[in-house]
């Protein structure tokens, strides 16, 4: 701003009304100074203007690299800032960057609340966190924890799917677990009660797994290599989210298995790769936009002075239908 004041022949203190928009020099003044800031390349550091006022206007959100589905929960909490006055930050967790380190330089670049997609970190990490600062943890509900959550419906949206299933017929019905992925505890208990309303207790089967393509080809292994053994393959796969569903899918057909044809597949979320693939997944989806949107209110609402108890918002999801789902094959006599 010296710079400016004095290549424009005008005092510092004129140069910083004309920046912050105020009356007080002529329109003649005000371009000659603009015009002369953009010679010389100089723009206002609005950061560095929020912070001495004691604020920085930014939130913080914390992501994993390789989960498709945070890209569209970042997608949808950009706008929602901006249109509140606020800036994103954001940090990725990754194999070799743990979240607890993802989320503490959020806090060191001065982010006023933090949003987590996500979180894997422990209960009592996340409580200790929120009674630091603004924290809005999406996709993972921690009972008793300090922080505002968004999530979905779990129960409901596997119910969907589940009903889908026994509708085209399916009995043999498995399920690849997410381990300790958000809301797959939720979406395993959901799994064996649909089992139970249906009659088909006997045959409930919880495969272990986690929210990775690799989980999903490993599962998919797995079956053939019992296929081979006499075993035979399940009718109807209910995968711990798309990931894993997609690496399943890249199994199992690799191998010459007929989808839905002989075996249906049904992900979870809905994330934009969904309907890329050459045959659509069918999945249960969760509304990204709308949570984001919730995420992003509840922190701008806390940091705007509304002190009130941790809060929860439970989005509904919808079972979207594509090709991985069909009619169960014909017993083989």
């Amino acid at each position: 701003m010296a710079d400016v004041a004095a290549k424009a022949g005008v005092s510092r203190a004129l140069v910083s009304i004309i920046f912050r928009g105020k009356p007080g020099a002529s329109q003649e003044t005000r371009e000659r100074v603009l015009r002369v800031a953009d010679e010389i390349g100089y723009h206002p550091d609005n950061a560095a203007r929020l912070l001495a006022r004691g604020r920085s206007r930014t939130l913080g959100v914390m992501f994993t690299v390789h989960q498709t589905f945070h890209s569209d929960l970042i997608a949808g909490i950009y706008p929602e800032a901006e249109r509140l006055g606020y800036d994103v930050l954001l940090s990725a967790a990754t194999h070799s960057r743990e979240e607890a380190k993802a989320i503490e330089a959020l806090l060191g670049h001065r982010c006023e609340a933090v949003i987590l997609l996500g979180p894997d970190a422990e209960a009592a990490y996340l409580d200790e966190l929120g009674r630091r600062t603004v924290t809005v943890s999406v996709s993972r509900r921690v009972p008793h924890a300090h922080v505002d959550f968004v999530h979905s419906a779990e129960a409901k949206g596997v119910r969907q799917a589940m009903d889908h299933l026994v509708e085209l017929g399916h009995r043999r019905i498995v399920h690849i677990d997410g381990g300790r992925g958000p809301g797959s505890a939720e979406r395993r208990r959901a799994y064996r009660a649909a089992m139970r309303r249906h009659g088909l207790e006997s045959e409930v089967r919880v495969i272990p797994g986690d929210h990775t393509e690799l989980s999903g080809i490993e599962t998919g292994e797995s079956l053939l290599a019992e296929r081979d053994r006499g075993k035979p393959l399940p009718t109807a796969v209910l995968a711990g989210n798309d990931r894993c569903a997609w690496g399943l899918l890249m199994s199992l057909t690799r191998a010459g298995v007929d989808i839905p044809g002989d075996v249906s597949v049904v992900g979870y979320d809905d994330s934009h790769l969904s309907h890329l693939m050459p045959l659509g997944l069918t999945t249960v989806r969760q509304d990204a936009v709308l949570m984001a949107e919730h995420a992003v209110r509840f922190a701008v609402e806390r940091l705007e002075g509304e002190d009130v108890e941790p809060r929860e918002a439970v989005l509904d999801p919808k079972l979207v239908v594509r090709g991985t789902s069909g009619p169960a094959p014909e017993p083989q006599v």
